[in-house]
């Protein structure tokens, strides 16, 4: 049951993370100027900043649960991974995915940019790390605690 409420929370964390790291990359880019050194929206690079911050928070956590089933971890990792395998065979196919995925607009540039620079490649290695550990993989209870079975 365990893992069954791990791949569910899995699959839903996904497009959380990804348009949750592509919008806030959008937003901060169009807050400040690069050339003249300046922040020219003080708010929205403020909520941009707090939502890539709520990103790596949730990503934090997933890492360093205990309690967490490795597919909590394990099917996010899986998509990160793939789409960035399927970039670098097939780049032109990879990057025409964010334009026929809903919503369009300039969360299509910020997915591009996360996936061509690799950050999404990164994000799905990180997030690979917990699935290797094997006391994430037990149910956490102790059998020798709950009877005396020889």
């Amino acid at each position: 049951m365990r893992h069954a409420f791990g791949f569910v929370l899995g699959v839903l964390l996904t497009p959380a993370l990804v348009y949750g790291s592509a919008w806030g990359y959008v937003q901060a880019g169009q807050s400040f100027d690069g050339t003249g050194q300046a922040i020219t929206d003080r708010t929205r690079i403020y909520g941009a900043f707090a939502l890539l911050a709520a990103v790596g928070l949730v990503m934090g956590v997933i890492i360093v649960a205990r309690w967490a089933s490795p597919l909590v971890s394990l099917v996010p990792a899986f998509a990160l991974l793939g789409l960035s395998a399927w970039f670098l065979a097939d780049p032109g196919r990879a990057l025409d995915l964010p334009g026929q995925v809903p919503p369009a607009g300039d969360l299509d540039s910020g997915l591009r940019m996360l996936l061509g620079s690799g950050v999404y490649a990164m994000m799905g290695f990180a997030l690979l790390m917990p699935a290797w550990a094997p006391r994430r993989w037990d149910s956490g209870r102790d059998e020798d605690a709950a009877g005396f079975d020889f």
